[in-house]
């Protein structure tokens, strides 16, 4: 662009030349003439010495553009599947890049954006890795297998996947945290404002039937459950994550069949802008989201510590394709309202100080380590269909949080279920 905006300076300075020009050859026009000769070799030397370098340093896979990497700098790279504004899930995770790129010194960050699962990530992920990244970080549970493959590939570059479970030892693994502490906290505020209003229905808004969602809406009905032992759970399955007229219309489906307090578990705060007077949203992934008076919390990411560490392994040579899983007393989630420094939300803040000291006792307990994810899922616990999925003293494994059987994991228990408070069907699985 640079050198566009040069050239075309110089060429109207040369009309300028040849207008004085044809007025007549006096000594000022030879002057001006003489001038114009000088700052044409002016520019075209600035032209020269400081080409546009803009076109090599993106270039285009498909409609992607995919950034450059900084040359003396570990280049860390962020594949999202929504936009890196979305109020949500990919905001959260652009919030920890950018602290990154503040705080870290000696590490260059970029990200691409709208990437689409399959094909397309497959050629994105590559496309960073060719370009020169030294660690990518691909964030949606539909990239997992585009990253596999990309790491093969090229075993010099770290490629870490959020929030799926595979891992190759080496230089490709998955990382998530256990978000399900903090949605058992958000099911006990939920569960304790559907008690304080006197309706016992509550709602869950889902993205896609994939052992996440599943865990993730148990641990929430679950902590429905403690502080509402009456409350039902009803759910409505969305298949996208992010597409907020089709979020709203689920919320306010849930609504309008008698849920008191919505949840969800995609990315705009469509709950808290379906409620209706006198009814509650809880908003996920990003604390900026909720903002409205009816959204009572927001289970939210907190990501720039969790990939600070992982990026130092990386630029170290001591990443070694693991699963990273982290529990609440890693820093890195939060439940708006409830952490050091920030207020209650209205609706919220109207509860019984019973229930607020019983969520706050809960949240201490998982921040100092002392109540983590295994504790979520403990027995007893018995399925909406009544059968005994663990007795009074067993606990979930970790490949029981991760995986369906079906989806052809090793687990024993595994996540295939409903807790006993929830109404709804288990999903078909593709």
């Amino acid at each position: 662009m640079k050198a566009k905006k040069m050239w075309q300076l110089l060429a109207m300075l040369m009309v300028l030349v040849l207008a004085m020009a044809a007025c007549g050859g006096n000594a000022e026009v030879e002057n001006t003439i003489d001038e114009a000769e000088e700052t044409a070799e002016e520019v075209v030397d600035e032209v020269v010495e400081e080409p546009d370098t803009t076109a090599e340093e993106t270039t285009t896979e498909g409609s992607y553009q995919i950034p450059a990497i900084e040359e003396g700098m570990h280049n860390v790279a962020f594949v999202y599947v929504g936009p890196h504004d979305d109020g949500g899930w990919s905001q959260s995770h652009d919030v920890g890049r950018l602290c990154v790129q503040e705080t870290m010194e000696g590490v260059h960050t970029a990200y691409v954006e709208n990437v689409a699962e399959g094909a397309d990530a497959e050629q994105v992920i590559r496309s960073l890795a060719r370009k020169g990244f030294d660690t990518i970080f691909t964030t949606s549970f539909g990239f997992m297998d585009a990253s596999e493959v990309v790491a093969n590939e090229f075993p010099d570059v770290d490629i870490i996947h959020v929030s799926g479970y595979k891992s190759n030892g080496e230089n490709f693994g998955h990382l998530f945290g256990a978000m399900e502490d903090i949605k058992y906290l958000a099911g006990m505020l939920a569960g304790a404002r559907a008690k304080m209003d006197g309706n016992p229905k509550v709602g869950y808004v889902a993205t896609f039937p994939i052992p996440e969602e599943l865990r993730l809406g148990n641990a929430f009905a679950l902590g429905l459950q403690e502080t509402c032992p009456e409350c039902t759970m009803d759910v409505r399955w969305i298949y996208t994550w992010h597409d907020p007229i089709v979020e709203k219309e689920a919320a306010s489906s849930l609504f309008d069949a008698g849920a008191q307090v919505v949840m969800t578990g995609a990315d705009t705060p469509a709950p808290a802008e379906a409620a209706p007077e006198g009814k509650w949203g809880i908003t996920y992934d990003y604390k900026g989201n909720c903002t409205l008076d009816t959204c009572l919390t927001s289970m939210y990411w907190e990501w720039c510590p969790i990939y600070s560490e992982i990026i130092e392994m990386s630029r170290n040579g001591e990443y070694n394709g693991e699963g990273i899983y982290f529990d609440a007393d890693a820093g890195a989630m939060g439940l708006l309202g409830f952490m050091e420094g920030e207020e209650l939300q209205p609706g919220a803040a109207e509860l019984p100080e019973e229930d607020l000291a019983l969520i706050r006792e809960r949240l201490d307990q998982m921040l100092s380590g002392e109540f983590d994810r295994f504790d979520v899922f403990s027995g007893p616990i018995i399925d909406n269909q009544g059968n005994v999925v663990l007795e009074e003293g067993e606990s979930l494994e970790q490949p029981d949080l991760d995986g369906f059987s079906q989806f052809g994991s090793p687990c024993e228990t595994c996540m295939y279920w409903w807790n006993e408070n929830v109404t709804a069907e288990l999903p078909e699985l593709e």
